[in-house]
């Protein structure tokens, strides 16, 4: 029987296949999915749409439909940089927040066919198959072979990243001493089935594989939920949102005594964005001889192993989800008017503040902006430059789509800073307009990041 994965290139590439009935069946798992109640709809449609309008994501509708069901997809600028800093804060919290954890990178492929797991997704020249379905004599039993005999010379793609850091524990003891417990952190594309559809899709998945004693791994894996919940809730607008639960026994995986499972509450219903496994030690059994295997942690043994997957895409939608606000305003006529506010925590917000200029401007002005985003790019605060539009646009426009955008602060240039220094400076999150000399813009973004990292 041909994998999910070669299906998938017969669909896409060979004549003898309808070209669109993957993408199809895709689109109709998705949209059956994803069905709930017309305000949930309603909610996740204004997201979905805020996040191609404004850079996030690329427009058409099976890249919208990957993005809400976890998926990697393309991504526009912002949702580029939105997701880089979440890698990053990810990275940190698991490699310089506690000792002995160490990054590596496997490779996606593999062409050790010993160790693959039946019905492994493999990556298969088209060619090949083509070349084999159009030979016309071939009786079905001689096509079914010469069609394994492909796939058995074509390399696998990995499905998660526990493999890579399993296969890397025997190396990484004499860094370590033999002496436990350390970790092995990872993260890497990866591919995951789509309901039965036929056409597996990427993920951006991270991974924490912590290496410690048969005694102490009950009290790690307890150790590595209130971690990874606490540092979910850390970037939260609502961080009660976020919650973990025990992953009931019959779905326990194989060789895990207890899974523990860190949930977003989206308006569609809970999603999985984390999972934490108590797996013991039958993993590293087959990896080597028990010698080379056994660790120090008081007494010598083959040490149990908790793994900690995440799908970063999914976390990426529920951060989105979370922070954004539906505000209403009143304007001079004290009509009450609707505004979208993306309060992304300031770490993880892909700008951190717009330059602009008031109408008139000048080329002094724009040197002035020029400037200013020298001094950011030096300080590594990223910025807009929407002193480069040409057509004016209302200063309540400006700020609607920066809100939009979830940029932290707008600093507005005009004539008036040409003559005392001085620029306007609007808060998103509290709309509070205040004055600032240009020179203290720099430092006042950074004590305002760095402030918000520490809390």
């Amino acid at each position: 029987m041909l994998t999910y994965f070669v299906r998938n290139v017969l669909f896409r590439r060979l004549s003898v296949f309808k070209p669109t009935q993957c993408s199809v069946a895709l689109q109709l798992t998705m949209r059956h999915c994803s069905t709930s109640s017309s305000q949930d709809s309603d909610q996740v449609r204004a997201l979905l749409q805020l996040c191609v309008h404004r850079y996030y994501i690329s427009p058409d509708q099976p890249n919208m439909e990957l993005f809400q069901r976890g998926m990697s997809c393309s991504y526009g600028p912002l949702g580029m940089e939105l997701r880089r800093n979440l890698l990053e804060q990810w990275w940190h919290s698991v490699t310089r927040t506690t000792a002995q954890v160490f990054g590596i990178n496997t490779l996606s492929s593999s062409k050790d066919t010993a160790t693959d797991e039946q019905g492994a997704l493999r990556i298969v020249e088209s060619e090949h198959l083509k070349e084999i379905l159009e030979e016309q004599d071939l009786s079905k039993e001689l096509l079914i072979q010469k069609i394994q005999a492909v796939l058995q010379r074509s390399p696998s793609v990995r499905t998660n990243l526990l493999q890579g850091a399993l296969e890397q524990f025997v190396p990484s003891l004499e860094l370590v001493n033999r002496k436990l417990p350390f970790g092995l952190a990872e993260t890497g594309l990866c591919f995951q089935p789509l309901d039965g559809s036929g056409c597996p899709a990427e993920v951006t998945q991270t991974s924490l594989v912590w290496f410690c004693s048969t005694r102490t791994s009950s009290q790690w894996l307890d150790h590595w939920t209130r971690q990874r919940l606490k540092w979910w809730r850390k970037f939260a607008l609502s961080p009660s949102d976020f919650s973990s639960s025990d992953v009931p026994e019959e779905e326990l995986e194989k060789f895990a005594s207890r899974g523990v499972r860190i949930i977003y509450r989206f308006p569609w219903g809970q999603e999985t964005l984390e999972t934490l496994w108590n797996r013991g030690n039958a993993d590293l059994a087959h990896k080597g001889a028990r010698s080379k295997l056994q660790c120090r942690d008081g007494r010598k043994s083959v040490p149990h192993v908790i793994s900690v997957n995440g799908n970063l895409d999914r976390g990426m939608m529920a951060f989105l989800s979370n922070s954004l606000q539906h505000l209403k305003k009143g304007d001079g006529k004290q009509k009450l008017q609707q505004r979208k506010v993306l309060k992304l925590h300031p770490v993880l917000a892909p700008v951190k503040v717009a330059l602009d200029i008031v109408k008139g401007a000048t080329v002094e002005l724009r040197q002035v902006c020029e400037g200013l985003q020298q001094e950011f790019i030096e300080a590594k605060i990223s910025a807009w430059p929407g002193y480069l539009e040409t057509s004016s646009t209302l200063v309540e426009q400006l700020n609607a789509k920066y809100d939009e955008m979830g940029v932290l602060f707008t600093v507005v240039v005009s004539e008036n800073t040409l003559e005392s220094g001085l620029v306007q400076v609007r808060s998103r999150d509290t709309t509070v307009k205040e004055t600032m000399h240009i020179s203290e813009i720099k430092a006042f973004l950074s004590r305002y990041i760095s402030a918000a990292d520490n809390i």
